[in-house]
């Protein structure tokens, strides 16, 4: 793999390529030797690095399965998933009464004090994995492949950060998704990450042709993204989700989105798309990762991405069918539960993974409504 990682954390992209899914490597370790083996080569923190001149070649990371030699297992095989449920991270001290356990090596009994440990928003991660993010090797009538990657930076709580690399890299050896780059994982440093994954893509990816980005508390209905895309083309400036037009900085101190006069002086933003989930052609992708480079970074990342869309001198485009704020801006609404309105849309922010795992479940069963809304 190349020098660069994969990862997600706010978002989860999924591209629509002429190319076929990567090959995730997937094994079961034991204990032991999960510890004393090397970290694999996928899930190397990246730091920021100046262009050597030299460009790797994008076929590293979209290689074709039938390229790919798979060793025969050595050891036996262990379960292919994690459960979406657990996340106590508490040290499993129950084991210090086994006879077994007291004979293991210090290293050997630290991994397993924590083994049961999930990783802050891996029950996220996990449900997108078990519905809308499912990897597609044909996404029909010749659209290419579909790939899902999960953008990470580092543990930004300092009681995780002892196990967070050790169960990430575990975590990325059963699945091969995840992307992740050498700075802290907090809301002022989505910036950061949004800017990496435009370099990133712009390496390794460049026939990319459509980039879904959003977080990862959104459902999202594959099949009607596909849809929409059916008749566009990747070299057009196509940027569509949630647009808010006019919005102004807030400036009261104890808001999470404060911004000082000094930071930002004018009166509002330019048009952006909410952050909760954005679809962008693969060529304005990568024109726009040069924009971002003349700009000085901005702390609110949507828009930041705004600025960048205004130097090109492209609009973002509003689109029904995304739904950054819920379907109804009003929570105590029955229409941000209810499955007919879902199966109509493309994008709905924001949901706990046990409310995406149920809501997926409705839409994609036996569900009878009186009419289909037409958002497309």
């Amino acid at each position: 793999m190349s020098l660069w990682k994969r990862t997600i954390y706010k978002s989860v992209c999924l591209s629509l390529a002429l190319l076929v899914a990567v090959t995730v490597f997937q094994r079961s370790l034991t204990p032991s030797q999960f510890l004393q083996e090397p970290a694999p080569p996928t899930l190397g923190l990246q730091k920021a690095q100046k262009p050597s001149g030299h460009r790797p070649n994008p076929d590293n990371f979209w290689k074709n399965p039938k390229d790919v030699v798979t060793p025969a297992p050595t050891f036996s095989q262990g379960p292919q998933a994690w459960d979406v449920t657990t996340i106590n991270c508490s040290a499993n001290i129950n084991l210090t009464h086994q006879p077994w356990f007291q004979g293991l090596e210090p290293h050997c009994q630290k991994f397993l004090f924590y083994r049961h440990c999930r990783i802050t928003q891996h029950d996220r991660r996990e449900a997108i994995r078990q519905t809308w993010g499912r990897e597609q090797e044909s996404a029909g009538r010749g659209r290419g492949a579909v790939r899902t990657l999960f953008l990470l930076g580092t543990a930004s709580k300092q009681e995780e950060r002892a196990h967070y690399q050790q169960l990430l890299a575990y975590e990325d050896r059963i699945y091969g998704d995840i992307l992740q780059w050498d700075f802290l994982d907090s809301f002022f440093n989505l910036t950061l990450k949004e800017i990496h994954f435009l370099k990133w893509l712009d390496i390794y990816c460049p026939n990319v042709r459509f980039i879904f980005k959003g977080d990862d508390d959104v459902f999202v209905h594959p099949t009607n993204l596909l849809e929409f895309l059916a008749d566009r083309r990747p070299q057009e400036d196509l940027f569509v989700g949630d647009v808010l037009q006019h919005a102004r900085p807030i400036r009261r101190k104890d808001n999470k989105y404060y911004i000082p006069g000094v930071l930002y002086s004018q009166a509002s933003y330019p048009p952006y798309a909410g952050g909760g989930g954005f679809l962008m052609a693969g060529g304005l992708a990568r024109r726009l990762r040069h924009a971002c480079d003349t700009l000085e970074l901005y702390p609110i990342d949507d828009v930041f991405l705004g600025m960048c869309l205004e130097v090109l001198g492209v609009r973002p485009t509003a689109h029904e069918g995304f739904k950054t704020f819920g379907i109804s801006r009003n929570r105590n609404s029955r229409m941000n539960k209810e499955p007919c309105f879902f199966r109509s849309m493309l994008v709905v922010h924001k949901l706990l993974p046990t409310e995406l795992l149920a809501m997926w479940g409705l839409v994609h069963g036996n569900l009878t409504c009186s009419r289909k809304l037409q958002v497309l």
